[in-house]
C-alpha cells in the first residue's frame, strides 16, 4: 500500500514501519499534551505548515495551515476553560492514528456552562513527524444538549433565589 500522504511506498527494511509508527503515536500523543497546557504555541508546533484541519460537526470550524490555525487557538483555549482531553483509546498504523477522547471544558461565552462530550481525533502524520490532516468527530447536539440543560439549571436557580454551591 502506498503512503498515504506522499504516494511513496510503505518504509522497508528491519523495523521501518515499526519507526513510522513510534513517530506517528509520538506526534498524537505531543498534540493532545499540548492541548492539555492550554499552550497555544506547543499546539501549533505540533502541526505542518500546510495542516488541514476539518471537523465533522457543524459546531466546528474547518481552517487550513499552521498559521491560520495557530490564529484561531488563543481564542479556542479562552472559550473553553479547564479544556482537558483524556485519551480513550489510540490506534496507530502506519502514518495514521485514531485517537478516542473525552473531552471536558466549561464554555466561557455560555456562563462556564460545563461540558463533557466524546469524540474521535483521525490524524496523518507526515515524515517530519508533524500532523498533516486531522477530522474531528464530536457530537454537536450532545454539547447544545448540555448547554442548553445548564441553561436551564442556571435560571431555575435564579428564579428560586437559590445557588448551586
Amino acid at each position: 500500500m502506498g503512503g498515504i500522504l506522499t504516494g511513496a511506498p510503505r518504509p522497508a527494511g528491519p523495523g521501518a514501519v515499526a519507526r513510522v509508527e513510534e513517530r506517528t503515536r509520538a506526534a498524537a500523543l505531543r498534540y493532545l499534551a499540548a492541548l492539555n497546557r492550554h499552550d497555544a504555541d506547543a499546539v501549533a508546533a505540533c502541526v505542518a505548515e500546510n495542516f488541514v484541519n476539518e471537523h465533522v460537526s457543524s459546531m466546528g470550524r474547518d481552517v487550513v495551515g499552521r498559521e491560520a490555525y495557530r490564529e484561531r487557538l488563543d481564542g479556542f483555549l479562552a472559550d473553553f476553560a479547564d479544556l482537558k482531553y483524556v485519551m480513550d483509546d489510540l490506534v496507530i498504523r502506519d502514518v495514521r492514528a485514531v485517537l478516542a477522547y473525552t473531552m471536558s471544558f466549561r464554555l466561557v461565552p455560555a456562563g462556564h456552562a460545563p461540558v463533557r462530550v466524546r469524540g474521535v481525533f483521525r490524524l496523518w502524520v507526515d515524515a517530519d513527524g508533524l500532523i498533516a490532516r486531522r477530522i474531528d468527530y464530536w457530537d454537536g447536539s450532545e454539547v447544545q444538549r448540555q448547554l442548553a440543560a445548564a441553561a436551564s439549571s442556571s435560571a431555575s436557580s435564579a428564579g428560586s433565589g437559590t445557588s448551586a454551591v
